[in-house]
């Protein structure tokens, strides 16, 4: 799914990214508004995980859409 796709869907994409990842809030996904290297950083920042962890974990996620 390209940017594009997502930058348009993001209000419905909202709920399944805090099934996935319940440590981000609201506001971390508003200002994220689909961008995921935003995204990411904040994996990363909530979770304690690397960067290449987090960039993986958002390919996984938009992969699966």
């Amino acid at each position: 799914m390209n940017s594009d796709i997502i930058k348009g869907k993001w209000k419905q994409l909202k709920g399944q990214l805090k099934t996935q990842w319940g440590d981000l809030t609201d506001d971390d996904l508003d200002v994220a508004e689909g961008h995921s290297e935003y995204l990411a950083g904040k994996l990363q920042e909530r979770y304690g995980w690397s960067k290449e962890r987090a960039e993986q974990e958002v390919r996984d996620f938009s992969g699966r859409l």
